[in-house]
């Protein structure tokens, strides 16, 4: 029976929600019940066969975790938080890995460009890889032959971190020898959205180009052709369109076509860094700037119609212990306003339904207790958000959403920051 695709599940997961459950929900006893009311499409029986395949699955995991593969999905907490509020309900609803999860949420340098080329660009790629490493900040890029494994490898080899997004092949790339070591040391973490065994296939590495894009600070494209190739494909959809992150291209040596058409269409020049501190300045600072995702619009019933994927949301701490240098800061793609109460920073960053793992990643808390004080309880009383599932408040499987009311008073704080002075 063929698995749903990432569209299906998608959509399914989506209409699920509508009737207040889960994907989870599916194994219970009730789950024929629970397809009835969810008001699919999909074919009953090939859901319940699909759910049927539990023997297979763990057998899969087995053969998986004994070449030291982990699986997460997007209803797990360790999930990439970087995936799930940039791509939201596009993000892969499973994740293959190997290696220290963790980097996948520090952040980085994405480093892209074309598999043929010569040397000289080559060693460029591996003297930008070294000089991230130089300043603590880890290489996010494909893991292709050329320009993908020269900076992986000049970031690797000077000891930084890097991060590989594979389009196929984790298992065969988790047993190579060469990254090993890097990966027992803990330095590369190796990620694939598709089956581990995968063959290669020209529309997952298209899409593989959107998690490089979503877990980065910042992107440096090194080379690429012009109208053709993975490469133009990624670097023009964030131009255009998603806006994850700046993108900027080599500025140094002959400049291929592809990168003066990247530049036409809104790339900024590589400043050339050679200290770690410039490199540094350059992706903690420059972004905050220059990352203006795509307008969002509401439909009329107050969700988000998002498009492949979301606003990126600058979280928030304490305002007395800022995180990762960030100041008391909303959404950078929703208004700014210093008028802003505390409760009402969470209308600025709340889209659709979200849950309460969501909420924090988008304020940048860590503590619940603070979501639920400073945020959730205010809001509610306010009537300004409502819960999906009010029977159950504490429900794992609770998310909650703007009300008519929330959606009219942030009208009125969009309105005011649009305001002269």
């Amino acid at each position: 029976m063929k698995p749903l695709s990432a569209a299906e599940y998608r959509d399914f997961a989506r209409q699920l929600r509508a009737v207040q459950q889960e994907p989870a929900d599916l194994l219970g006893s009730d789950a024929t019940e629970t397809l009835r009311a969810s008001g699919t499409n999909l074919d009953g029986e090939r859901i319940r066969r699909l759910l049927g395949r539990g023997f297979l699955l763990a057998q899969a995991v087995e053969r998986w975790r004994a070449r030291a593969l982990w699986i997460t999905t997007r209803a797990d907490p360790d999930y990439p938080g970087g995936l799930k509020v940039r791509l939201r309900e596009n993000a892969p609803p499973v994740l293959y890995g190997c290696g220290d999860r963790t980097i996948l949420n520090g952040g980085g340098l994405a480093v892209v460009g074309s598999r043929e080329v010569n040397d000289d660009l080559v060693t460029y790629a591996e003297d930008v890889g070294r000089l991230a490493a130089g300043a603590k900040m880890a290489v996010v890029s494909g893991g292709a032959r050329g320009t993908d494994q020269a900076a992986m490898r000049g970031a690797l080899e000077a000891g930084g971190r890097s991060v590989g997004v594979l389009a196929n092949g984790l298992e065969r790339a988790a047993l190579n020898r060469g990254n090993r070591n890097f990966l027992i040391d803990g330095r590369l973490v190796l990620v694939c959205p598709y089956d581990p065994a995968a063959r290669f296939l020209v529309g997952h590495a298209m899409q593989r180009n959107k998690l490089i894009y979503a877990l980065a600070d910042a992107a440096l494209v090194v080379n690429s052709d012009r109208e053709r190739g993975g490469t133009w494909t990624g670097a023009t959809e964030q131009l255009d369109k998603l806006r994850f992150a700046p993108i900027y291209v080599r500025a140094g040596g002959a400049r291929s076509t592809g990168l003066k058409g990247l530049l036409d269409r809104g790339a900024a020049p590589w400043p050339n860094p050679k200290t770690p501190d410039q490199l540094r300045r350059i992706l903690h600072d420059a972004p905050l700037r220059d990352r203006t995702p795509a307008p969002v619009s509401r439909s009329g019933a107050g969700q988000y119609d998002l498009p492949l994927a979301e606003r990126w949301e600058v979280r928030e701490d304490r305002v007395d212990e800022p995180v990762g240098g960030a100041v008391e800061s909303v959404s950078e793609s929703a208004p700014q306003t210093s008028s802003a109460r505390s409760p009402e920073r969470l209308l600025l960053v709340i889209s659709a339904e979200m849950s309460r793992q969501d909420l924090l990643t988008a304020l940048k808390l860590r503590d619940v207790g603070n979501l639920q004080e400073r945020y959730l309880r205010p809001c509610l009383q306010e009537g300004w958000i409502e819960m999906t599932i009010p029977k159950k408040p504490s429900s794992r499987n609770q998310r909650f959403r703007l009300t008519p009311a929330g959606r009219n008073h942030l009208a009125q704080l969009e309105a005011g920051a649009a305001e002269p002075g």
